[in-house]
């Protein structure tokens, strides 16, 4: 990539995107929108909004693609916002995913025909703040008195920029290690997961034969380039340096040749026509990489005891990003309908509301107070493999910038990974073309704005 810009970055803005450890994560974080000509560009600013002198609106809009099949939770969670407030919550589908929210979200802006509030992937909320299409929640959170420093410190430092958050923590998920009990055993292996990809490779031979694949890959945007993640950093690796990409390093390399090679040539792994998850839940699969948020799926659908683990490490140690969406207010809309969203935030990630929606999805209670909840303390001696999940972020790690803050990065990504584990591409050739077209969009739809 071309040399570096200066960016308007203070010690503790930088920090935020460099962190250690990036916060309970995913559903997966993938690629968004770019900016258009339709949006003027620039992130919107926090006027000094008299919050005590706004009267709430009656009825709100919130666009959700309900991760992790979650629509009768939200719409149970809405009903009970509704009787405490009075206030009315449409409920839109908006996509099947956090692109097609995002695509249509970016439409919608401007037109008076958008939601009060939509989920903000952790992509996303990034390209929403440039587009100038999420409102800043630091004074309005203050006004309504939200204990934003409840939240899990990271998960709520990841929607910062510029000294303002844009959007708070909601379905927060990483990827997980999901194995079949029954076939585990059969194989005579540890009720465990591998703590290495070569321990797996160690134990996969026992698992190959049959009608059951020892390991099924999920393929697609918003998921391959995120399960990579864990190969790619555990040999080394990353898709960038803050904006400048290193695809071209040998451990990246490396790394997709390694997921080749499993494909390819030891037959140990396979990548599902559609759904990975759903083929593991029918036993077709002895594992798999999932996300938290599919975990109360999954133990619904599978015939056998399911066990948990983090994903394996690498040459260079575990690591495990994060992923999942926050919720985020349309800057667009009036003060009272901001502040009846607000209302609704409060209530949506209060310590009883994301103790439900967890217990109830997989995906990471966001507040410590919820994390250490009575009722998470009963999931988690019911469930041990909700516990997985909330003990994995001590791996965990902030996503590269060159997949999460430039538009079109996760997809350019996947095209380049679905060539090397479909197709059997070359990953060096592929790498180019994606980091290419990565920059483009870098120097086309960031640079300017920041």
């Amino acid at each position: 990539m071309s040399p570096r810009p200066q960016l308007d970055l203070d010690r503790r803005q930088l920090l935020q995107f460099t962190a250690l450890f990036g916060g309970a994560a995913a559903l997966a974080a993938c690629s968004g929108p770019s900016v258009s000509s339709d949006v003027s560009g620039g992130a919107a600013t926090e006027a000094a909004t008299d919050w005590a002198a706004v009267t709430p609106a009656k009825e709100i809009t919130w666009w959700s693609n309900h991760p992790g099949a979650s629509r009768p939770v939200e719409e149970e969670l809405i009903r009970r916002f509704t009787a405490e407030s009075g206030i009315k919550v449409n409920l839109v589908t908006a996509g099947a995913n956090y692109d097609e929210v995002a695509q249509k979200f970016q439409a919608a802006t401007g037109t008076g025909n958008g939601p009060d509030v939509v989920v903000a992937s952790d992509v996303w909320w990034f390209r929403y703040m440039i587009n100038g299409q999420v409102l800043p929640v630091d004074q309005l959170a203050e006004h309504l008195e939200i204990d934003t420093t409840d939240y899990n410190e990271t998960l709520y430092g990841d929607y910062e920029f510029k000294d303002a958050h844009w959007a708070v923590p909601y379905a927060r998920s990483t990827p997980l290690f999901y194995y079949n009990k029954d076939v585990w055993a059969a194989a005579g292996l540890p009720d465990r997961s591998p703590e290495t990809w070569d321990e797996f490779l160690e134990w996969a031979p026992k698992l190959a034969g049959g009608s059951v694949t020892p390991l099924g890959l999920g393929k697609g945007t918003s998921w391959a380039a995120w399960w990579f993640c864990n190969f790619l950093w555990g040999r080394g690796g990353a898709y960038s340096d803050e904006w400048t990409m290193t695809l071209d390093t040998p451990e990246a390399i490396d790394a997709a040749k390694f997921v080749q090679s499993m494909i390819f040539d030891d037959r140990i792994a396979d990548i599902a026509a559609t759904d990975n998850v759903a083929d593991f839940g029918a036993g077709l699969t002895g594992c798999t990489i999932g996300s938290t948020g599919s975990l109360t799926g999954i133990l619904e659908a599978a015939k056998f005891e399911v066990g948990t683990g983090f994903l394996p490490a690498g040459p260079e140690g575990p690591a495990c990003p994060t992923g999942g969406t926050g919720v985020a207010i349309s800057a667009d809309r009036t003060p009272e309908q901001q502040l009846a969203a607000g209302m609704f935030l409060k209530f949506l990630t209060s310590t009883e509301s994301t103790s439900y929606f967890s217990s109830n999805t997989g995906y990471m209670p966001v507040r410590t107070s919820a994390r250490d909840s009575e009722i998470m303390t009963e999931v988690y001696a019911k469930s041990p493999q909700f516990r997985t999940a909330v003990d994995q972020l001590e791996t965990t790690r902030v996503q590269d910038w060159g997949r999460v803050f430039i538009p079109g990065g996760d997809k350019e990504l996947t095209t380049a990974l679905e060539s090397i584990i479909l197709q059997q591409g070359d990953p060096e050739k592929a790498f180019a073309t994606a980091s290419t077209a990565i920059q483009r969009s870098f120097e086309q739809n960031v640079e300017p704005y920041l």
